[in-house]
């Protein structure tokens, strides 16, 4: 296989997927299998090309040439691999996780959930692999409109509502600002491929450069910064599954990788550090990492507090990125797959206690970890990669981002990372207190130990591993980064 036919399998295998998944609409075991099927094959696919990034290669592929000069092409570079990893390895445990939640609670329309998750799956691998603004933008709003079903998932008057807000505001941001950046970058420039180093320097500069700056990170909304940050609460009327689709697999990496890639590979580390003119974004990340995390301290149905906590987590990657320096985008990248790992992690757990004890606000959670204590201990683990405690992953990325700080002279900054790491202490770990040390509401005394369906505990038993495991690869990540900020 060439590594040409790898780039375009990598958006097939998926797409693939999702037309055979409704074709066997009328066996569920078959259709099932079909998407894992398909989840392994394109991580088989994303690991050779791999192999590639590791023998220096920047294989590249065009499908169509749009306009003059603007094709759709696709090419692999380190960032855009990582979150290729991120997506398909991903995507097999969560559509094993997806088979053992949608069956236990007996989830109506459930091969068109499997479809658009499929879908979105491909155009995340579009986005991932994109070569040029152009590509990335039509695959990001393949995303937005694949998504949107699964978010209304439901058919409740409730899940309509959220899904106008979901599709609002992403479709507002990108059209409104993300297109009119694209456009922009195109007039000063003459091109909108991503090119090391950047390709503004020389061709915008002193206002012109905060403001296109602002109108492409404000367009990213997948990237919840405040105040384009509502879609994300809203659209945790969806199932579960989705939940950990739109916080850890897909969407929201979607946003913070755009948000690195731009900053990499349009403005430049070097042209932002030596203009100052990403400082501002640092400060609007600030204050959505605290704001975010205040805002989850007062929420008590548990996704709501998840989704918060998202929108702090995803704020840390925007201020690796704004910081422009080699450490700080490291960082950035590198709490990609730690708050992947975590944030699924927890939104895994909140699924199978739902499905378990049917309960959804953390007040009514009192001794539950007696009777789910496999389930609760995962959420320990998650929560303490969050929060960026050794042995666990999330530590190693938070260190890269105080270290971008550092590099950065900007100590307020440094502070704030500091303070949300406390603020995620208090806001995560009251679920694992009141599971493991409070009575049940009931004051029965011993309880019946029920887990979720096995379906469901396995892969947050997997995902709660990789926490731990990451903790000691981190440098392979690091290794595989370096060569994005001229290391």
């Amino acid at each position: 296989m060439t590594v040409k036919l790898a780039l375009v399998l990598a958006l097939a295998i998926p797409a693939a997927a999702a037309l055979a998944v409704a074709l066997l609409r009328r066996w569920p075991n078959i259709r099932e299998a079909a998407t894992l099927t398909a989840g392994v094959l394109l991580f088989a696919d994303v690991l050779y090309l791999a192999r590639e990034i590791g023998g220096g290669g920047a294989p590249d592929v065009e499908l169509i040439e749009v306009f003059p000069g603007l094709p759709l092409a696709f090419s692999l570079e380190p960032l855009g691999l990582l979150f290729a990893l991120i997506a398909s390895g991903l995507w097999i445990v969560t559509s094993l996780y997806s088979i053992g939640y949608m069956r236990a609670r007996n989830e109506t329309s459930q091969t068109r959930f499997y479809v658009y998750f499929a879908i979105a799956i491909s155009a995340t691998m579009g986005i991932a692999l994109a070569r040029n603004l152009l590509t990335l933008f039509v695959f990001y709003e393949i995303l937005t409109l694949s998504t949107y079903p699964l978010v209304t998932h439901h058919r409740t008057e409730n899940a309509r509502r959220s899904g106008r807000v979901y599709l609002g505001v992403l479709l507002t941001t990108s059209i409104g600002m993300f297109l009119l950046a694209l456009t922009w970058t195109w007039w000063r420039t003459g091109t909108l491929e991503f090119t090391p180093g950047g390709i503004l320097a020389g061709t915008v500069e002193g206002p012109e450069l905060i403001v296109l700056l602002a109108v492409f990170a404000f367009g990213t909304g997948k990237a919840a910064l405040m105040p384009f940050h509502r879609w994300l609460p809203a659209a945790m009327v969806a199932p579960t599954p989705v939940s950990a689709l739109l916080h850890a697999v897909a969407v929201v990496k979607a946003g913070v990788f755009t948000i690195l890639k731009i900053v990499v590979y349009i403005f430049g580390i070097d042209l932002l550090t030596d203009t100052g003119a990403s400082v501002w974004l640092m400060y609007v990340a600030g204050f959505t990492i605290i704001a975010a995390s205040v805002v989850a301290l007062g929420k008590d149905n548990l996704k709501a507090r998840l989704a918060y906590s998202t929108i702090s987590q995803l704020a840390y990657i925007v201020l690796g990125a704004a910081l422009a320096t080699s450490a700080g985008i490291i960082g950035g990248g590198m709490h990609m797959l730690m708050h992947a790992f975590g944030k699924i992690t927890l939104f895994f757990c909140a699924g199978a206690i739902y499905v378990t004890t049917h309960k959804t606000k953390i007040s009514e959670m009192r001794g539950l970890g007696r009777a789910m204590p496999v389930t609760l201990f995962a959420f320990l683990i998650g929560s303490l990669s969050l929060i960026g405690l050794p042995p666990f992953g999330g530590s190693w990325s938070k260190w890269y981002l105080l270290l971008g700080t550092a590099e950065a002279h900007q100590a307020v900054l440094m502070g704030v990372l500091l303070v949300s790491s406390l603020l995620s202490v208090a806001y995560l770990m009251p679920v694992v207190v009141h599971g493991f040390f409070s009575a049940p509401d009931d004051d029965s005394g011993a309880v019946a130990i029920k887990e979720a369906p096995a379906l469901c505990l396995v892969p947050l038993c997997f995902t709660a591993l990789g926490c731990l495991v990451w903790f000691f690869f981190a440098d392979a990540i690091r290794e595989l980064l370096l060569p994005i900020v001229g290391g």
